[in-house]
């Protein structure tokens, strides 16, 4: 049965040394029964990216509160195209604002979790992101 949990990795990029949230996320999708990988602070894109290949998860999270949100998911999505692994999932959590969220949705994220969303949503959403996935990617 472990070989079918969801396998997350939840990543800090950039110089945010902000991660309490990130390990309350990381925690609760631990209790959902999903494997969950934290990369740890002060993560370069490149190495959240290589990370995510080697540990061949089905989801980079990324948390993110310092406002720079759409350019690091957008070069984020752009090393996971040149990389072949653009199938894989993405999330954000953080300091988001709303109407932020349709840029995000637009650049590919699967899911954005702004501060305070609850962890059921995080949890549920995840789940539904991973099992839309086109069979045999």
């Amino acid at each position: 049965m472990a070989e079918n949990r969801i396998k997350v990795l939840i990543g800090k990029p950039g110089l945010d040394g902000h991660d309490r949230g990130a390990k309350v996320v990381a925690l609760a999708l631990r209790d959902a029964g999903m494997e969950v990988i934290y990369t740890g602070l002060h993560q370069t894109v490149e190495q959240i990216v290589r990370i995510a290949i080697q540990e061949a998860v089905d989801v980079i999270g990324l948390s993110i509160m310092s406002g720079a949100h759409i350019p690091i998911c957008r070069k984020l999505r752009e090393l996971m195209q040149a990389e072949g692994i653009e199938d894989m999932r993405v999330v954000v959590g953080g300091v988001i604002p709303k109407q932020d969220i349709p840029k995000l949705k637009a650049i590919g994220l699967d899911g954005v979790f702004p501060g305070g969303t609850p962890f059921e949503r995080i949890v549920t959403e995840i789940k539904r992101v991973v099992n839309r996935r086109p069979a045999g990617a």
